[in-house]
C-alpha cells in the first residue's frame, strides 16, 4: 500500500521560524529579559487579534458549557458578538498589565541592565537583572513584529477555512490564546532568581506553547470541532 505524505505544515514552521529568529537577534545582540519580553509580548496581541476576528468569522458554532453572567447562551450572533467584546476586553487588560511592566522596566531600569524592586514584606531592595533596551533594539521589534504578523496570518488563514467547514465550540476558541500568556507569567515570576538563564527559559517556555498549541488546533480541527481529550 502506497504511503500518502502530508503537505509539511507550513503555518507551523513559520511560527517556529519566528521564534527562532528572535532567538537569534536574542543571541546576537545579548539581549536581556526585558528585550525578549518586547517582541514575544507584540506577538501575543497579534494572536489575540486574529483570535477575535476568528470569533467573528465563525458562520455556525456551538456554545456548549459557555456561560455568560452565569446563564447559558445560544449559538446567536448576539452571543458571538458579545463574546468577542468580553475576549478584547479581558485579554486586552491582560496585556496592558504586561506593557505597564515593560514600559516600567524600560524607562526606571538603571544602566548595568537591573531594575531595583522592593519586596513589599521584607522591604528588601532585590536588583532585578532585565537587561537594557537601546533605540536599535526598536528597529528589530519592529521586524521581528512583523514576522509574527506574518506567521499567525498564515496559521488564521488555515484556521478559519477548517472552521467555516465544521461547528467548532466559541468557548473553547476564546480560551486558547491564553496558553501563550503563560510563559510570560513565569517570566516575570522566576526572573529575579534565575537572571539571564531567564531568556533561555523564556525562549523556551514560548515557543513551546506556541507549538504546542498549533498542534493542538490542528488536531482539534481534524477531529471536527471536539476538543482534543486529555
Amino acid at each position: 500500500m502506497q504511503t500518502v505524505e502530508r503537505p509539511a505544515d507550513k503555518a507551523l514552521l513559520g511560527i517556529i521560524g519566528a521564534n527562532a529568529l528572535t532567538l537569534f537577534m536574542a543571541v546576537w545582540q545579548g539581549w536581556g529579559v526585558l528585550q525578549l519580553m518586547w517582541p514575544f509580548w507584540m506577538q501575543s496581541v497579534i494572536i489575540g487579534g486574529y483570535a477575535r476576528k476568528r470569533m467573528l468569522r465563525l458562520e455556525a458554532f456551538s456554545t456548549e458549557s459557555l456561560r455568560l453572567n452565569n446563564r447559558p447562551v445560544e449559538p446567536t450572533r448576539e452571543t458571538q458578538e458579545r463574546v468577542a467584546r468580553f475576549f478584547v476586553v479581558h485579554y486586552g487588560l491582560f496585556h496592558l498589565g504586561y506593557l505597564a511592566f515593560l514600559w516600567m522596566a524600560t524607562t526606571q531600569g538603571l544602566s548595568d541592565g537591573t531594575l531595583p524592586v522592593t519586596d513589599e514584606h521584607s522591604g528588601e531592595v532585590r536588583q532585578l537583572a532585565v537587561g537594557t533596551v537601546h533605540p536599535f533594539d526598536w528597529l528589530i521589534f519592529a521586524v521581528l513584529a512583523a514576522t509574527f504578523w506574518h506567521s499567525h496570518r498564515a496559521s488564521h488563514r488555515e484556521h478559519v477555512e477548517a472552521d467555516l467547514a465544521r461547528v467548532p465550540n466559541l468557548g473553547t476558541l476564546m480560551m486558547m490564546p491564553y496558553a501563550r500568556v503563560l510563559p510570560m507569567h513565569l517570566t516575570i515570576i522566576l526572573g529575579a532568581y534565575l537572571g539571564s538563564g531567564a531568556t533561555w527559559l523564556f525562549v523556551l517556555l514560548k515557543t513551546g506553547a506556541d507549538v504546542v498549541m498549533h498542534r493542538l488546533e490542528h488536531q482539534w480541527l481534524q477531529t471536527g470541532g471536539a476538543p482534543p481529550q486529555a
